[in-house]
């Protein structure tokens, strides 16, 4: 089954072009098209909305340093890439809801594979893989950790 609609989720770390090159391969081969997604973790929902200060500079510059990151990224693959997300809120949850609106057939995650069977695809990778509405592959990658 060829996968026409891939969204590669990206922590934006240094190890993502590695994953996003791996996506990049997969839409040469199946000629289909990436979007690609980050997800600041709302310091809101990660602390339950339960925040005693104004948070929403801290999450803006959150918001324009990925966005900058996010363009460095697209600028090393070597595809054109039909659209980039960044947003904010539950990362599991916006990786699903952004597939499910563009119909994706494919999900990309990065995973560090340590240690444990728990520690598998890593959490995000997991929570991704849970719940998904398509296909989800994961990439490995290596840590220096």
């Amino acid at each position: 089954m060829p996968y026409q609609r891939i969204v590669l989720a990206v922590d934006l770390t240094d190890e993502s072009i590695t994953v996003a090159n791996k996506a990049a391969a997969m839409c040469k081969a199946f000629d289909g098209e990436l979007t690609i997604i980050h997800v600041i973790e709302s310091l809101n929902y990660a602390y339950g909305g339960d925040v005693p200060i104004d948070v929403s500079d801290i999450q803006e510059q959150l918001q324009d340093t990925a966005t900058k990151h996010m363009q460095a990224l697209v600028d090393q693959l070597e595809i054109p890439v039909k659209e980039t997300i960044v947003t904010q809120g539950g990362i599991e949850s916006e990786i699903h809801r952004t597939a499910e609106d563009l119909e994706a057939d494919l999900i990309i995650v990065g995973s560090h594979g340590r240690h444990g069977l728990a520690l598998l695809l890593g959490s995000t990778a997991n929570g991704v893989l849970h719940g998904a509405p398509c296909d989800v592959l994961a990439v490995r990658v290596k840590s220096e950790h």
